[in-house]
């Protein structure tokens, strides 16, 4: 049996030695527990807004049939969905 400080003689992946010792550490990656939901905990809380009613079945189509095809704007750059450019 060898001394647990004796270092010993390893290869990585690429097959160079890496001199180790015995007992390996484990290194701490993610920190303590007790700093768990710091951000959220000291985040402000800010209420919900009201947003209006989302459509569904016919009615839905009906809103993306008209955005797309009736009220489209011809000529000029394309704008993706979310843009708020005049």
């Amino acid at each position: 049996l060898k001394p647990a400080n004796q270092p010993t003689q390893r290869t990585s992946a690429a097959g160079h030695p890496r001199q180790h010792s015995e007992p390996e550490a484990m290194g701490k990656v993610h920190g303590s527990l007790a700093r768990a939901g710091k951000v959220k905990n000291q985040t402000p809380k800010v209420a919900k807004a009201e947003k209006k009613k989302v459509l569904t079945g016919r009615a839905k189509k009906r809103f993306v049939y008209n955005r797309r095809f009736v009220s489209v704007v011809k000529g000029g750059p394309k704008r993706g969905p979310n843009s708020n450019m005049k």
